[in-house]
């Protein structure tokens, strides 16, 4: 599986966005986006800090959005889809397999980001900054029995509140 293709377009800001059905993921959003990030930015028993991931659901074609631990790396924004160690790689990941375009936001910071794959060559270096804020993610791939992918967001265009 692979995210480098190129994003679909019509992503609509006014579109409804449905939150992760988790109800303590779903609460979470809900203070980070009350607050513009002021409180909810950091996840339990992590060393860094979390961003709202808006994706296009891959069956529905609906907005759903999560919340996720991220690092930063020469400018862009490094997420990791442990799914926490389960043998599936999670839905936001499998949603931006079927479309790249997503929206982010970092505290009150808004925007526009086309998502992809780690390379080979990337990988080592951003395995090393991810596992050191979040240490868990050794346990995760050993469990996983898959290659847990990491995904790199570049920035395209602001979004307006």
């Amino acid at each position: 599986m692979s995210l480098n293709k190129e994003p679909e377009a019509g992503r609509v800001a006014s579109e409804e966005i449905i939150d992760n059905p988790d109800e303590g993921i779903a609460e979470h959003i809900r203070e980070y986006v009350a607050t513009d990030g002021r409180r909810g930015q950091w996840l339990p028993g992590w060393k860094a800090p979390t961003l709202l991931l808006v994706t296009r659901g891959r069956r529905s074609g609906k907005l759903r959005r999560t919340a996720l631990a991220y690092g930063e790396h020469d400018g862009h924004y490094v997420l990791v889809a442990s799914n926490g160690g389960a043998k599936r790689h999670p839905d936001w990941y499998l949603n931006l397999l079927q479309d790249p375009a997503v929206q982010v936001q970092i505290r009150d910071d808004r925007f526009a980001a086309t998502a992809r794959d780690a390379t080979a060559d990337e990988r080592p270096e951003l395995w090393k900054l991810m596992t050191s804020i979040g240490p868990e993610l050794e346990a995760h791939q050993r469990k996983s029995g898959r290659e847990i992918p990491i995904v790199i967001l570049e920035r395209t265009h602001e979004i307006e509140k």
